[in-house]
Parts: C-alpha cells; sequence; structure tokens
C-alpha cells in the first residue's frame, strides 16, 4: 500500500512553482488543495499539465486545512502572522494536520519569527524551516567525502558562502518593509545558514558551533544609480529614491566550538547585481589539509545560440534560474529544482512528519537563523562588530527591526 502526504500549499508565486516542480519529484508527496491571494488557478493548472494531480483551488486556508496532512507556506512574508493564525485555528477547529512547512525567512524580525514558533507550539505542530542550502547534493555529498578527513584532521576552520543574481522576481521582494530588508534578509539567510552548517564538526548538530560575533556590511551599489531606480521604479512600482534597500550584503561570522573552544569563520556575500549566466551559489570550505568548493554555474550541460536563432529562445529562464541572456554560450541545468536542494529537502519533511516529528530544520532552527540576519543588520548599521555572546546585545535583537527594513534605509545607504 502506498503512503502519501497530502500537501496543501499557500501561495502561488515563483517559490510556490518552483516548490511544485521539486515535490513532483518525492514519491508519495501530493499536492491536493492550494489557497492564494491570487494566481491558486494557474498554479492548480501547472500542476495538472505537469503530471501532478488536480489540486483544489480553496478561498481560504481553514476551507482547505481538512483536507490535507501537510500546509506549505510559500506566501509572501509580510503574510506569514495572519496565515500561521489561520492555521492554529483550524487545526484547534479539529483540522488533523501532521506539519507545517515555512520557507524561508521564517519572519522578518526576530519577534515575527518568534511569534510563529510560539503560534505552532501552541497547537502542538510540527514544523519544518525549509532551507534549501543545507540539502543540496553537493553539500551532503561533501559532507560525506570529507567525514573521515575531518575525524582525523580536525574540522573546517573556515566556509565562505555567496549567493548572488541580478535581482527578484515580485515588487514586494524590492520593498524592504514586505520583504524586510534587502539583498541580506533575501539571501544572506540562505548562505549564513550554510555556512553555519558546514562548520559543524561531522556528528555534531546543526546548532552546534555557538555564534560568537558578526561584522557586516551592507551598500546599495547597483539599484540606488538614477538609470537603474528609474527602471526599477516602472517595472516594480518601487521607489529607491525614497525607500531604498541594499543590493549589496557581506560579512563574516565568528563561532566557538564549546567542547574545545576552537573558533572557525564563515564568511557570506550576496548580491541583487551579479551579471553573469544567472543566479550562482559558490561554496568552499578549508579544514587542516583538506578544502571543497563548488560553483552552481558549472553544469554538464551548455548550449550556443547565435544572433540569427536568439528571438527563437522562448524562455531565458527555461535554461536557469535568473537568467541573464537568451544568446551566446548558456549554462543549462535541466534539473534545477534538484541542484538546489528543492526535493530533498521535501523528502526529509515527507518521512519526518509520516514519522511524528519535526522536520531536520524545526521552525526554532528557522528563529535562530532570523536571529544571526537580524544581527548583521545590527553589525552593519552600528559599522561594529556586534558580540553574540553579550546578553544586553541578544536582549536588543528580540525588538530590533533594521532601518532599513523601517523604510528609513537612505540614511545609511546614501
Amino acid at each position: 500500500m502506498s503512503i502519501t502526504l497530502r500537501v496543501g500549499i499557500v501561495g502561488a508565486g515563483f517559490i510556490a512553482r518552483f516548490q511544485l516542480a521539486a515535490m513532483r519529484q518525492v514519491r508519495g508527496m501530493d499536492v491536493v488543495g492550494i489557497t492564494a491571494r491570487k494566481g491558486g488557478p494557474a498554479l492548480a493548472k501547472l500542476a495538472r499539465e505537469t503530471g501532478f494531480g488536480n489540486p483544489a483551488v480553496y478561498k481560504s486556508i481553514s476551507e482547505m486545512a481538512p483536507h490535507v496532512d501537510c500546509i506549505a507556506i510559500f506566501c509572501p512574508n509580510f503574510a506569514r502572522i495572519e496565515v500561521v493564525e489561520e492555521i492554529v485555528a483550524a487545526v484547534k477547529a479539529g483540522a488533523n494536520l501532521k506539519g507545517v512547512i515555512c520557507e524561508k525567512p521564517l519572519g522578518r524580525t526576530v519577534a515575527e519569527a518568534g511569534r510563529l514558533v510560539d503560534l505552532a507550539a501552541s497547537a502542538g505542530l510540527h514544523t519544518a524551516y525549509f532551507e534549501n542550502q543545507l540539502f543540496m547534493k553537493a553539500v551532503q555529498a561533501q559532507r560525506r567525502q570529507l567525514e573521515p578527513v575531518q575525524k582525523a584532521m580536525g574540522p573546517l576552520s573556515l566556509t565562505r558562502c555567496a549567493e548572488e543574481h541580478g535581482g527578484p522576481h515580485e515588487p514586494w521582494f524590492w520593498d524592504p518593509a514586505q520583504q524586510g530588508g534587502g539583498v541580506l534578509s533575501d539571501m544572506g539567510c540562505h548562505s549564513i545558514a550554510v555556512g553555519w552548517y558546514l562548520l559543524n564538526p561531522a556528528g555534531r548538530g546543526i546548532t552546534f558551533l555557538q555564534p560568537v560575533s558578526v561584522s557586516a556590511e551592507v551598500a546599495l551599489l547597483k539599484w540606488g544609480q538614477p538609470r537603474w531606480r528609474e527602471k526599477l521604479l516602472k517595472d516594480m512600482g518601487i521607489d529607491y529614491s525614497r525607500t531604498p534597500a541594499e543590493d549589496f550584503a557581506t560579512g563574516i561570522f565568528t563561532f566557538r566550538n564549546p567542547e574545545t573552544g576552537q573558533k572557525v569563520k564563515a564568511q557570506f556575500t550576496n548580491s541583487w547585481m551579479f551579471e553573469k549566466q544567472g543566479l550562482r551559489i559558490l561554496i568552499d570550505g578549508t579544514g587542516p589539509g583538506y578544502a571543497f568548493e563548488f560553483n552552481t554555474l558549472v553544469s554538464p550541460l551548455s548550449v550556443f545560440v547565435g544572433d540569427q536563432a536568439a528571438d527563437t529562445v522562448r524562455d531565458a529562464e527555461a535554461a536557469m534560474e535568473k537568467s541573464r541572456a537568451s544568446r551566446g554560450l548558456l549554462s543549462v541545468h535541466y534539473n534545477e529544482a534538484d541542484l538546489y536542494g528543492y526535493p530533498d529537502e521535501n523528502e526529509e519533511v515527507f518521512h519526518a512528519f509520516l514519522a511524528g516529528r519535526d522536520g531536520m530544520l524545526p521552525w526554532s532552527y528557522g528563529l535562530e537563523i532570523t536571529r544571526l540576519v537580524t544581527a548583521a543588520y545590527l553589525a552593519a548599521e552600528s559599522k561594529k562588530n556586534v558580540d553574540l555572546t553579550d546578553p544586553k546585545t541578544l536582549k536588543e535583537l528580540e525588538t530590533y527591526m533594521p532601518l532599513i527594513q523601517q523604510g528609513r534605509g537612505a540614511e545609511i545607504l546614501f
């Protein structure tokens, strides 16, 4: 007898479509319901056209909840609390959910992420925080390959993680109030999480290493220039002359091994101004006597499209997410969702929820990532190294909202 996990999706934008492609690759995962403020029928049609069932489109979460085992929150960041409140109400009204998924980031602030953790706990919900980069096959393969080396030589001492592309798809991503900031909020959560994860010694938990400090910088390098501000206003309706967000962020976290006292470093770099083939994830790590590196722009498949043939290219993003060109020598990822770890995170949650437990990354972990991202904003804003062992600093982070998220980014970016 086949075992299935009936999934209901909240949201119908880019990440919902990407996750739909990933869920199709997990045997037993079945999307049976969709609810969204807009785009629900189109996402259901996509599911049918790609042979992934016939999900019903519901008017609300409360209407969908009794018909699913799991709810996946793929809606915009600013709607998360409202959505989870409705899920909790549905559970208390009798919906029997095995778990709830939330796409990164868990919250725009520590207070918001903490509220989501508390809401889920109040309904006894199992949770999973979706951070796909920890599940990338390259990440997991290097951990397996280097585990005996680490045990003999010692763990990694430095990771450098970058994710960059030319800018988001939807207007709300560009809005610092709705999204929670700029590229540091949007993509820094990926790079910070995977850097921390890789540094943890083999056989230890995902939060084994203790955060010690962070230094960071944010800047508006491309989208603050008049020409590009005008384009952003025309295309997305967002005015960066009034309420800008950063398009570049970089920084270094220091972590401490609580058993040995050894300190290690995780560097992150993120931008919305990357002008190569498309989205690039570049990760490397160094330990005593060994190292690893991978780059998602290096694909086993490349195609060449000349000028005369370029007009026939239907969709540049069919080759790669955030593709910047439709001609020339192009890298092609024939299963991009798999490259980035999306099917793997879904498969892990499938087994976890059916076994009656949290995912490998529960919402409490998502809260910790939000705390680190928020600390990086504080470091950039204060132009100081932020001490993450200081009780006063940790208390400040509980209520801190970056100036950029407040709509006051011009004070530090211009």
